[in-house]
C-alpha cells in the first residue's frame, strides 16, 4: 500500500485494513479469556475491535492518529461516541489495564518499534497486559515494502524480552480470508522489573 498519511487513506476511502467486523483473533480468544480494568485500543481505526470489548463489558477507549478514522467510528458506533479518541499513542497519557493491538504496530515503521514498546510500557499499570494480534507475513503485490509491515515470532520476541514476558503465544486459526497462518496472537505481561524510560541498563533490577 506504501500508505503515510492514514487521514487522507479514510477521506479517500481506501481502507483495506478495514473488513467490517473485529478480529477473529481477538474474538476467538475474549470467547476463553477474560479482561478485566480498563482498555486502550491504539490505532482503533472505525471501532469494530473497540466495539466488541465494549460488549464484553469492558471499559475501553479507543486511540486513533487519523481524526476521519475517530469521526467514522463515532458515526458507526454513536452509542460508544466518547468511547473513541484522536491522538498519537507517542504522546497520549494515562494508566490501562490492558492494551488489545490489531492493526498498529504493523503500521508503523519497523524503527518505530522500540518507541511503540516503550510507549505501550509507559501506558500499562504495574502487570499489565498486552494483547496483540500481530501481522506476520502480510500479503503484498510485488515491489510493495509495507505498511503493514510484519513482522515474524523472533522479532517479536527480541522486541518485547526487555520489559514484558510471554503467558500465550500461538498462529491462530480463526482469521479474517487471506489472513489464516500470517497472524500470531501474543499475550504479554509488562515484568515488575521493566526499567523506567530514561533510565541506565541493568539500573532497574539491580543487575
Amino acid at each position: 500500500m506504501n500508505i503515510t498519511d492514514w487521514d487522507q487513506s479514510y477521506r479517500d476511502g481506501f481502507t483495506p485494513w478495514d473488513k467490517g467486523l473485529p478480529s477473529p483473533p481477538l474474538v476467538e480468544w475474549l470467547a476463553r479469556n477474560q479482561l478485566m480494568g480498563r482498555v486502550l485500543v491504539p490505532g482503533c481505526g472505525v471501532g469494530h475491535d473497540v466495539a466488541h470489548l465494549l460488549s464484553c463489558g469492558l471499559d475501553v477507549i479507543g486511540l486513533d492518529l487519523a481524526p476521519t478514522a475517530i469521526a467514522r467510528a463515532q458515526e458507526t458506533y454513536p452509542q460508544h461516541a466518547g468511547r473513541f479518541v484522536c491522538g498519537d499513542l507517542f504522546a497520549y497519557e494515562g494508566k490501562f489495564d490492558a492494551v488489545v493491538e490489531h492493526t498498529c504496530l504493523c503500521a508503523l515503521p519497523p524503527e518505530l518499534r522500540t518507541a511503540y514498546r516503550d510507549a505501550v510500557a509507559s501506558l500499562l499499570k504495574p502487570g499489565g497486559l498486552l494483547v496483540g494480534v500481530f501481522y506476520l507475513n502480510p500479503e503484498m503485490d510485488p515491489g510493495e515494502t509495507g505498511p503493514p509491515f510484519g513482522i515474524s515470532q523472533d522479532e517479536l520476541t527480541a522486541l518485547f524480552a526487555e520489559r514484558f514476558e510471554v503467558i500465550e503465544s500461538y498462529v491462530p486459526a480463526a482469521a479474517f480470508p487471506g489472513r489464516a497462518g500470517r497472524e500470531c496472537v501474543r499475550v504479554l505481561r509488562l515484568t515488575s522489573c521493566s526499567r523506567p524510560l530514561g533510565a541506565a541498563a541493568g539500573s532497574a533490577c539491580g543487575g
